[in-house]
């Protein structure tokens, strides 16, 4: 259950809201640069690293996909006391941004807070109805003047909240999807024998429409195709059995479905395959709200994939608290290794 927790913590607490990628994009260059046999950037803005495949006469591709965005805002206001208003840059709960902590990544980084209407002064009617985004406001505790000199209508925002251990998990803003990010490095760290070209292939701009992955896709044009994202693990108080899609410490998730795609068949199988003769422990995920790059990765290369996904369960997904389990980590990794060291030993016409 080993899993490098301190480059996991670098990777998810570094800055990148969707379109604004580029702290994090550097971070992933400077690591997999010396892992890899040639690192690109496309025009959008993602990285593709390739390693090239060792029993390849038909020169085959797999595209791995770990989107490097975060959600977060973007700023579309300044008002004459200094506070800011923004716009969400992907899906968010308007409940969960209550009493945070921000960071506005101006000339420089400034802290704020999510500020609202107290409690002391909301009617009844208010005090029962659900919150919107936009009863929110970001607070940087300066007037104006002071603000302007840094902030910039434009500019991104994003949450302020450190990894910690928790008993055998993680916790964190931005597990979705950095953990993905971490467990593809830590895939081409330990992939010396793969059989086919890898591109493994850090996206942008997944949270707001799987725009980079769609991008990359079209260029790689890959055979092959495995997506990395959390997915929902529901296995807490009050949920059905029926509900859970996963449950944290029950292993890595193999996707069957999700919003956007069906999976191929015949990627399920292997990788079902796979995880049980390398003893993976896995579970299936169906996920019948929210799309991932797979979508991208499948259908955006000229000739389409033969595409799936390895999840990662993900406890309070879309919030700072984000939760995911050391041992379904260090399983994701196992089984992306294996299935990109043993691709070429499927049946795939079947």
């Amino acid at each position: 259950m080993d899993i490098n927790v301190s480059l996991l913590k670098e990777i998810c607490e570094i800055a990148g809201a969707p379109g604004f990628e580029k702290r994090v994009r550097d971070l992933v260059i400077e690591l997999v640069t010396p892992l890899s046999d040639e690192v690109k950037v496309d025009n959008l803005g993602n990285v593709i690293a390739i390693k090239k495949g060792k029993r390849n006469p038909d020169q085959k591709k797999v595209m791995v996909a770990a989107h490097m965005d975060e959600i977060g805002f973007i700023v579309t206001h300044i008002d004459d006391n200094g506070f800011l208003r923004f716009h969400t840059l992907g899906g968010f709960d308007p409940k969960t941004l209550t009493a945070q902590r921000v960071i506005v990544h101006g000339k420089e980084d400034l802290v704020g807070v999510m500020g609202s209407k107290p409690i002391h002064v909301m009617s009844q009617e208010e005090k029962t109805k659900l919150p919107k985004t936009t009863d929110f406001f970001i607070d940087l505790g300066m007037p104006k003047s002071q603000v302007e000199k840094v902030i910039s209508i434009g500019d991104p925002v994003t949450r302020d909240r450190e990894l910690i251990e928790m008993g055998d998990c993680v916790n964190c803003k931005s597990i979705d999807n950095r953990v993905a990010v971490f467990i593809l490095i830590e895939t081409l760290k330990k992939l010396e024998n793969p059989a086919y070209d890898v591109y493994a292939t850090f996206t942008v701009q997944e949270e707001v429409g799987i725009r980079g992955a769609n991008v990359a896709a079209h260029g790689i044009n890959p055979d092959f195709g495995i997506a990395l994202d959390t997915t929902i693990a529901f296995d807490v108080p009050g949920a059905q059995a029926h509900e859970k899609v996963t449950e944290l410490g029950k292993g890595t998730a193999i996707k069957i479905m999700d919003a956007s795609t069906i999976c191929d068949y015949r990627m399920v199988e292997f990788m079902k395959q796979t995880a049980n003769k390398q003893s993976i422990t896995w579970q299936p995920e169906i996920l019948t709200a929210g799309g991932t790059d797979t979508a991208g990765v499948q259908r955006m290369g000229k000739h389409g994939a033969i595409a799936g996904a390895i999840s990662i369960p993900t406890r309070h997904l879309h919030q700072v608290i984000e939760m995911a389990h050391k041992q379904d980590i260090a399983d994701s990794i196992s089984l992306l290794t294996a299935c990109l060291e043993q691709v070429d030993q499927y049946d795939w016409k079947h």
